[in-house]
């Protein structure tokens, strides 16, 4: 590596993903550096990782040779795994005609606890009325229980679940605990404690009816950046916070995820976190672990059981009036896929009287005029957008490209009243960068669009009225950069005139405010 730094000194950009310090294994990112003219071809990085060395030997000198270290072969393999891709999604967005702002310094969370004391504890919806809460401990021993109550200090109720582990190459995760708990009250505070060890937590459950607050934070990582959106989202107080896909960038690299479950922690604890998967949660590696998703799964259980889904990758559930559904874009979602008709099966059930929103998650959004992953979202829209249009279906929230960009309802490329409105918000705080060229001129069912980090708030106010802002993230404060008035297509009756036609062109409908 210090070859090549030497020879091209101005060529190329290292960013260390893991602290350094003496006698540890360290993990670097070398890229070329961001080129200066747009249509400049900018190429994907790659991992490297450089040795532990003894105190006493600052080289590897010829009797102690590079193959006989420990950590030669995981490193072969995974600067092979990074140098030659083998999977379209992971390298696919790297686009010939864009470039990304430099990144923030990634942030490693230490482990600061005792092998028996709960880590990365967070908390998700599990159904009416339930939680489930998360957490690793290094002690295999540890019950997965969940003591709780609505005082601090006093359990009155306490509640056991079950745990897995998993192993990736060389890397053996923790003891991953998931209890379910309640029956709980809404809109009321819970103290809790995991396992019988360590630390109390706390966490609030949502509202049973409007008003509710999402927060809504897409490709999130573990940055400076990130540290920064979670700073903000935590400055004004909200019920439940959804993610879009993209959560720890770890990208195989297993203690990444460690590091990033100890970082959300304050914020996971406190308030239910439902996620879906992005590309970066992948992981595959051919032959091996062909499925890929297995720090995924493992680590963050969604309610897909309780939502009658077959698969941790898709998933839907309710809060307060709203119907949430997260999709995955990174399993099957053609037809004769099982995701594509438990979404037409989930849909179906929604009672739009008692639920009169409501609003759907993915990773690679169907609309997008940033020159960053072009068109990765086509062939699911063609698939899925007449399900979700015939639904009716308010907001669409997506991620992947690294910029924020609100657009007009839409159905099948054109402005439609009927539509839902898409919004990208993949500006959380990733490692990656900001994906800085659009399209121009600016198309018309484009409203508004930015490349920087930041967070949005949507606001349920009532069965009609939800308001949506996004807040840039500036150094000391949020700023409220974007905002709008949505009205629930639920109350447009005019939308529900021939639901069943998926011609918009054919769709008679009249015009309606946002």
């Amino acid at each position: 590596m210090s070859s090549l730094l030497q020879a091209y000194p101005k060529g190329f950009q290292v960013t260390s993903l893991t602290p350094l310090q003496p006698n540890f294994l360290h993990i670097f990112k070398i890229q070329p550096r961001a080129p200066r003219t747009p249509s400049s071809y900018y190429k994907p990085p790659c991992l490297f990782m450089s040795f532990p060395t003894s105190s006493n030997h600052k080289q590897l000198k010829m009797e102690n040779p590079i193959w006989k270290n420990p950590h030669f072969f995981p490193l072969l393999l995974t600067c092979t795994f990074f140098l030659f891709p083998l999977q379209p999604s992971l390298s696919a967005g790297l686009q010939d005609d864009y470039i990304r702002q430099p990144p923030r310094k990634v942030v490693v969370a230490p482990h600061l606890r005792s092998k028996s004391d709960p880590q990365q504890v967070h908390a998700s919806l599990a159904g009416k009325e339930y939680m489930r809460i998360s957490w690793v401990t290094d002690e295999k021993d540890v019950a997965s229980k969940v003591e709780y109550g609505k005082v601090s200090g006093k359990y009155e109720a306490m509640a056991v679940g079950n745990h897995t582990s998993y192993h990736y190459f060389f890397y053996s995760s923790g003891k991953i605990h998931h209890v379910k708990i309640g029956p709980l009250e809404p809109a009321t505070t819970y103290y809790y404690r995991c396992g019988g060890h360590g630390p109390e937590f706390s966490f609030k459950t949502p509202p049973q009816t409007f008003p509710i607050e999402f927060v809504v934070v897409g490709d999130l990582g573990q940055t400076e950046w990130t540290a920064s959106t979670l700073s903000h989202v935590d400055s004004k107080d909200y019920d439940v916070f959804l993610l879009p896909g993209d959560l720890s960038y770890a990208d195989t690299q297993q203690p990444l995820w460690d590091s990033f479950g100890r970082l959300v922690e304050p914020y996971a604890s406190r308030r239910p976190w439902m996620v879906t998967e992005g590309n970066h949660e992948i992981e595959t590696f051919p032959i091996i672990y062909p499925h890929g998703f297995k720090a995924y799964n493992a680590r963050w259980l969604m309610p897909y059981q309780e939502s009658g889904s077959t698969s941790n990758l898709y998933y839907s559930f309710d809060a307060a009036g709203s119907h949430i559904i997260m999709l995955g874009s990174y399993t099957d979602f053609d037809e004769d896929s099982a995701q594509y008709k438990w979404l037409e099966s989930d849909l179906r059930k929604v009672d739009r009287k008692k639920t009169p929103w409501v609003i759907a998650l993915l990773h690679a959004p169907w609309y997008n005029t940033n020159l960053a992953h072009k068109g990765e979202g086509e062939s699911m829209r063609k698939a899925m957008e007449d399900l979700l249009y015939r639904a009716r279906v308010d907001v669409v929230f997506a991620g992947h490209v690294h910029a924020y960009e609100r657009f007009t309802r839409i159905y099948n490329n054109k402005a439609d009243p009927c539509g839902p409105v898409y919004i990208t918000i993949g500006d959380g705080g990733n490692r990656e960068g900001l994906a800085l060229m659009f399209e121009n001129p600016t198309p018309e069912v484009s409203v508004y669009r930015e490349p920087s980090f930041g967070h949005g708030r949507l606001r349920v106010v009532d069965e009609s009225r939800a308001h949506w802002s996004w807040h840039r993230n500036n150094d000391s404060d949020p700023f409220v950069a974007d905002e709008v008035w949505l009205q629930s297509l639920t109350t447009t009756k005019s939308c529900w005139h021939n639901t069943a036609n998926t011609d918009g062109s054919k769709s008679k409908v009249n015009k309606v405010e946002l």
